[in-house]
């Protein structure tokens, strides 16, 4: 198989995002626009993939360092248009021999599959392919040409197409496939003899035909394609994704009776036979097991929820929290990189911090893990079958043995051993008579200030 490599564009400043963070930085299901294209591209086999980033934009740099590795951003300063922005990886692909798929770097929804049609076109005998769709508004995007045989003769801006060119209904992608040596020649003779004064990557079209080369189109669903140049389009994108991902669980066995109240991040994985009730939000790092019940209104983020657990409703789950097997986390309960072993309950307004609660131990209402100084954060274990009472502050770095009881309202600081009952609470302490000495003095001076 010819060897692939791919140039990402990702040098634009978005100034249509009003955003201080970098256009491609912006997210979809809890991924960056620029992290799901280098997915999608990696996905396609791709051995060498070069970032276009520009020198305003230290953040993008860093996630492909971060991503590909040091050699893989090629720096685009000045700007100076889209075909500059790949001229300016040319020489970091001088030593590669095969074909460089061109992309942009805030398709969100850009699938492997859908590139996968460009190398097809290339096998059987394009030049170079191009990426087509056919949008509802054409309006701002430029127009592909083709001739009575289909293939594709050139590409016309909108500011420079005429009515009868603004007729035709497909529109250019912006994405590219072409052999090296074809794409770098076609790069270096086109110009920048236009009102922006700009290399406009569109140009190689009329290079190729020029030399009689073939160019074909695949025509991709509008979806597949569309950018996020703004936050409007950005919120169109997270809504096309939520749509696949529902669609996707449901169709795999995860109940949902208010699908289009979840919203799932780009690497949820739910099992088949587990429920999902309605408002309930999966950021990532999310794992949820069969016959699991997450409850309405609950959110979690980097954690495991074990098969047969309950969560929820109001409940959040923080990143390290491991929710045992039949486990219950219940209403306005927090969780964070604690491990809750199987059969454990924290039902009712709980913070557990840092830690791990044994298996069939039961975290009773109001119960916190004090885990935190204000400098350093300490663990509170909690052994198997212990039974923590409610309201009670477990003051960490502490163990509590398995079996052991806490009495209801305790504060404790120090281990407890298993089986044993800790209390640490003030004494009850009563004064007959004085609620009501006290009312009659109130009383008085109430009455006498008036």
């Amino acid at each position: 198989m010819t060897a692939r490599a791919c140039v990402i564009m990702a040098a634009g400043q978005g100034t249509r995002m009003k955003s201080k963070v970098p256009k491609v930085l912006h997210k979809v299901g809890g991924r960056s626009l620029l992290d799901r294209v280098i997915d999608a591209v990696q996905a396609t086999g791709c051995e060498r993939i070069h970032v276009v980033v520009g020198a305003h934009s230290p953040e993008v740099r860093a996630l492909v360092v971060r991503r590909l590795g040091e050699a893989t951003p090629v720096l685009q300063d000045p700007p100076e248009g889209t075909g500059h922005a790949v001229r300016c990886a040319e020489a970091a692909l001088a030593d590669f021999d095969g074909d460089v798929l061109v992309v942009n770097g805030d398709c969100p929804l850009l699938q492997p599959q859908d590139l996968e049609h460009l190398f097809t076109l290339r096998r059987h005998g394009a030049a170079m392919a191009i990426m087509g769709f056919e949008p509802v508004d054409p309006l701002l995007y430029g127009r592909i040409l083709r001739g009575a045989d289909g293939h594709v003769m050139r590409i016309v801006e909108p500011s420079q197409a005429s009515d009868e060119v603004k007729a035709v209904r497909t529109c250019n992608a912006g994405m590219y496939l072409a052999g090296r040596g074809d794409l770098f020649r076609w790069l270096s003779r086109i110009t920048n003899a236009n009102p922006k004064h700009e290399y406009f990557l569109t140009d190689i079209i009329a290079e190729a035909t020029h030399e009689e080369a073939l160019v074909r189109a695949h025509i991709a669903p509008e979806s597949a394609v569309m950018g996020a140049d703004t936050p409007m389009q950005l919120a169109q994108a997270e809504a096309v994704f939520q749509k696949r991902r529902r669609d996707s669980f449901l169709a795999e066995g995860v109940a949902m009776t208010a699908p289009e109240t979840v919203f799932f991040a780009w690497d949820t994985q739910i099992a088949p036979g587990a429920t999902v009730e309605p408002y309930v939000v999966f950021a990532p790092g999310v794992t949820v097991a069969t016959g699991a019940v997450i409850r309405a209104f609950s959110h979690l983020e980097g954690a495991d929820v074990g098969e047969g657990a309950l969560v929820g409703p109001y409940a959040r789950l923080r990143p390290g929290a491991a929710i045992g097997a039949d486990a219950h986390i219940g209403n306005f309960v927090e969780v964070k990189n604690v491990t809750v072993g199987e059969g454990a309950k924290a039902n009712h307004l709980a913070y557990l911090g840092d830690g791990s609660v044994g298996a069939g131990a039961n975290i009773g209402a109001g119960t916190i893990f004090c885990n935190y100084d204000g400098f350093f954060k300490y663990q509170t274990h909690v052994g198997e079958g212990a039974f923590v009472g409610s309201n009670t502050a477990l003051v960490a770095p502490i163990s509590v043995g398995a079996g052991a009881y806490i009495g209801s309202g305790s504060v404790i600081t120090q281990d407890v051993a298993a089986d044993a009952l800790a209390l640490g609470r003030a004494v009850q302490a009563e004064k007959p008579g004085w609620a009501k000495r006290f009312r009659q003095v109130m009383g008085a001076k109430r009455a006498a200030a008036k």
